[in-house]
């Protein structure tokens, strides 16, 4: 605590996090994995990966852990159907609340909308649109959006992967409804962010960057690749920057990534606003993705997109919660970020897994293909 007690606490270094406990009725039940299937043959039946026990762990500890001077805390609230139609089609919307008065719905693969998670869908929206309004008036620089369900993967049209409404979408959209000239994304869930991409597909107003895994589609409710070819299509080419990275990429191979690609493209645009999508399934422990960044890694990315809002956007960023399903390491990551975005000189938490091995020589050479690809297209 000393430590983090001796960083300057002014409103610059401040994270504004906007939370509601509405967010946990979110119920997504039982089966194996995420499925919702009980198989009759297992006495034990786990939680669907996308449970309130995660999300309470990220709370408690940015309340009670070592960052918890550095935290404002904020309430959230319910978006207005109305914001909805500025990302999502209104028949989508219909959708969604047709399933709510029918009791709920399995939307598509794992990604179920029971009693409760209508609400505490329009809360995660709410509050994301919330902390985005917090900064464009001027009340803060960096607000955090602790929202659940996720948002990342819902399209214009369809929910897909755990999500309904896009929530990082949202804030963006208002963003440039607010007077930004130019937005940037960076997605750093291990799921491609093809929602956020599908979105902005079309515009040269907001440049998507996701670092994923190489996951490519998996099925109608998620056509996307997330593939090099995927740059964006009409005014909007060339300003989705897809960066799928071999499985097992840790911390080494991250930063490389941040460094050699992601940097010089936020570089090149020049946005006036930053957004940072985190979620903390790439990680090295969990169970819904295949790579190996700890909490160095973690507070390292936080550091770089720190160091580009000081240099275009005045400082200015956006954090939105996705995934992260490690019950307790995901929580540990998301203090490390935000460490990072905070530029404390030492760790204030100490990795309990400390080390993880790491051979970058594959994602390297994975790296600078995509990146003389991408370059050599928009040029």
């Amino acid at each position: 605590m000393a430590s983090a007690a001796s960083q300057s606490l002014s409103s610059d270094n401040l994270i504004h996090v906007f939370w509601d406990e509405g967010m946990l009725k979110h119920d997504t039940g039982r089966g194996v994995f995420d499925t919702g299937i009980d198989p009759g043959f297992l006495d034990v039946l786990e939680k669907h990966p996308e449970n309130s026990d995660r999300v309470k762990n990220m709370l408690s500890i940015l309340k009670r852990g070592p960052i918890s001077p550095f935290i404002s805390w904020h309430h959230g609230r319910p978006a207005h159907i109305s914001e909805l139609s500025s990302f999502h089609t209104q028949e989508y919307v219909n959708e969604l609340i047709e399933a709510d008065r029918n009791g709920g719905k399995e939307l598509c693969g794992g990604t179920f909308l029971n009693p409760g998670s209508w609400d505490a869908a329009l809360l995660a929206a709410g509050s994301t649109l919330s902390a985005m309004k917090h900064i464009i008036d001027g009340h803060g620089k960096i607000a955090y959006a602790l929202v659940r369900p996720p948002g990342h993967h819902a399209q214009p049209t369809q929910a897909d992967g755990y999500c309904f409404l896009n929530n990082a979408g949202l804030a963006v959209q208002l963003a440039l409804d607010g007077g930004c000239r130019k937005v940037v994304v960076l997605d750093i869930d291990v799921h491609y962010g093809n929602g956020t991409a599908e979105g902005f597909y079309h515009s040269d107003k907001v440049l998507t960057i996701s670092l994923h895994m190489n996951h490519g589609s998996w099925g109608p409710s998620h056509p996307q690749g997330g593939t090099v070819e995927e740059l964006g299509e009409g005014e909007g080419f060339g300003y989705n920057l897809n960066i799928p990275l071999p499985n097992g990429t840790g911390d080494k191979g991250y930063g490389y990534a941040m460094q050699h690609l992601v940097v010089p493209a936020i570089e090149k645009f020049e946005p006036d606003m930053m957004v940072l999508v985190v979620g903390q399934d790439s990680s090295a422990f969990d169970p819904n993705g295949r790579q190996c960044l700890t909490m160095e890694g973690y507070r390292e990315i936080g550091r770089t997109i720190r160091g580009m809002a000081n240099k275009y956007s005045n400082g200015r960023l956006l954090i939105v919660q996705e995934g992260g399903y490690h019950v307790t390491y995901s929580a540990y990551c998301l203090h490390a970020t935000l460490e990072g975005v905070l530029n404390v000189s030492d760790p204030l938490l100490s990795d309990p897994i400390a080390y993880y091995p790491e051979d970058q020589s594959f994602p390297t050479k994975v790296i600078e293909a995509i990146k003389d690809h991408f370059f050599k297209m928009i040029s």
